[in-house]
């Protein structure tokens, strides 16, 4: 999506619906499969104890996050995006900027600019070499302990398989498995 006139076409709140946020984000992100799907390269980092998330945006892209479990610090270390939480509603956030993820947490994105978002998690899990398939298989353990498990019943199993894939290895590693049969 690249301008806001497309924004206004998967409208995220309307306060005559009685709807939980979570509900309304399922919406939105039925909505957003309808249009292409966007490029966010995912970049891992592990030390002794700590899993460094990096994920960049581009500008006029919207984003749904998945149901954070636990509390963390992120930086947002390049960009501008308007960000929409339960608890807080619509705020923009500028870099750089340095905020507090709380339990429970499950954002929509809309970035104004190329965007760098940056999660720190306190954890013991780590790869054993630098494989993707050992990369892979820490960070799908360490996605256990800070993801909530969330099922969009609005969206059908491909979809809702490609979300996943993305999310945890980027499109161009998806696109690749389309390209090669897989």
């Amino acid at each position: 999506m690249g301008n806001d006139e497309e924004i206004t076409d998967v409208a995220l709140i309307d306060s005559d619906i009685e709807t939980s946020t979570d509900e309304k984000i399922d919406e939105l992100e039925l909505r957003l499969k309808d249009y292409p799907t966007i490029e966010c390269p995912l970049v891992h980092r592990f030390t002794p104890g700590l899993y460094i998330r990096e994920i960049f945006m581009p500008a006029g892209s919207m984003i749904t996050s998945k149901i954070h479990k636990t509390e963390h610090p992120y930086v947002v270390s390049k960009g501008k995006v308007s960000v929409f939480t339960d608890n807080d509603g619509e705020i923009l956030i500028e870099a750089p900027f340095t905020g507090i993820t709380k339990p429970g947490t499950r954002r929509v994105l809309y970035n104004h600019e190329d965007t760098i978002w940056i999660t720190f998690h306190p954890v013991c899990i780590s790869p054993l070499d630098d494989t993707i398939e050992s990369i892979t298989d820490a960070v799908n353990k360490i996605e256990g302990l800070i993801i909530e498990k969330h099922d969009n019943v609005l969206l059908d199993n491909e979809t809702k398989n490609r979300f996943d894939k993305i999310s945890k290895y980027g499109l161009s590693e998806i696109n690749k498995e389309v390209e090669n049969g897989y």
